[in-house]
């Protein structure tokens, strides 16, 4: 039982510790190391929720999680009461449902890129003053990327040409193609399939909002990277003025017309404050600790 208990209390755990990060800022400092925490947060929830799931359910066994399942498939259910059984179906219940809508929001992501690709191939035209960018002859602010397995594309419009100089835009594609490299798309899927399983839940919006966060300012560090950080904060806050529309789905946008997210941004780029030393070491210790715990748990005889 022993396991079981912890399993469930790291996943009650996992609850609070989503909500005291979504409200931190200090993952603002450092956006990669964030994002990592956030993912082995994710982890923990789902691996933790259904071995104290499964736990429960193989107690008649005696032998943990991973131990019991042998059992459970050379006797069947024969020793499984009514609780027991809804426990293991709620197990399996719930892994299926993370599995089918993760799945569900790959296809709809994939699909809404392949259309887009589509509309992009008869609108879009080249410029010779953005080589490897596609321009559409649009005159409101865009700038975006649409990310590929084989190729990535990066969108702006006729009137961010316009808008920015030609530093400005330079920092704004950068930031585009670190979203293209380093696949934030990827990143933001899973915490987007739980928002859809679990609408109802503030807390999952709010962890989907601090993830997206931490991705388009690890974007904009790599942007800044080799260029004063003034050019990207100033394009940032051109596009915040110019009050862009969303990007297409399935899409990342470099801004949104969400002033405060925008603010925190251009300040950290202006101000940069690095974390110590050792709370980076710490931060970075901790996302293999939570991420594997419930992992030691399960494969772990009680």
């Amino acid at each position: 039982m022993t396991g079981t208990a912890l399993l469930a209390l790291i996943s009650l755990g996992t609850v609070g510790g989503a909500h005291v990060l979504s409200r931190a800022k200090w993952t603002w400092r450092t956006p990669r190391i964030g994002i990592a925490l956030w993912q082995a947060l994710g982890l923990c929830w789902g691996i933790a929720t259904i071995g104290a799931l499964l736990g429960l359910a193989l107690l008649p066994y005696r032998n943990g999680v991973a131990g019991g399942l042998p059992g459970l498939y050379s006797d069947g259910a024969a020793r499984l009461d009514t609780v027991h059984m809804f426990a293991l179906l709620g197990a399996v219940g719930l892994a299926a449902v993370l599995l089918v809508m993760l799945a569900y929001a790959v296809l709809r992501v994939v699909r809404a890129r392949r259309r887009h690709r589509a509309l992009l191939a008869l609108v879009s035209r080249r410029d010779s003053a953005v080589p490897g960018t596609l321009v559409l002859d649009h005159p409101g602010a865009a700038a975006y990327c649409v990310p590929g397995v084989r190729s990535s594309k990066v969108v702006v419009s006729a009137g961010t040409l316009e808008l920015l100089d030609t530093a400005e835009l330079a920092a704004v594609l950068a930031h585009e193609r670190a979203h293209a490299r380093e696949r934030h798309d990827l990143v933001l899927l899973p915490f987007a399939s739980l928002r859809q399983i679990f609408p109802q839940f503030r807390l999952v919006g709010r962890c989907l909002d601090a993830v997206e966060l931490l991705i388009e300012m690890a974007a904009d560090d790599r942007a800044r990277s080799g260029r004063p950080p003034r050019e990207l904060a100033t394009a940032l806050l051109r596009f915040a003025a110019a009050r862009p529309a969303a990007a297409p789905s399935g899409t990342l946008g470099v801004a949104s017309h969400d002033d405060i997210p925008v603010m925190a941004r251009v300040n950290r780029l202006l101000e940069p404050r690095p974390l110590p030393r050792a709370t980076r070491l710490a931060a970075s210790a901790a996302v293999p600790l939570v991420a594997g715990l419930p992992l030691l748990l399960i494969v772990m005889p009680h």
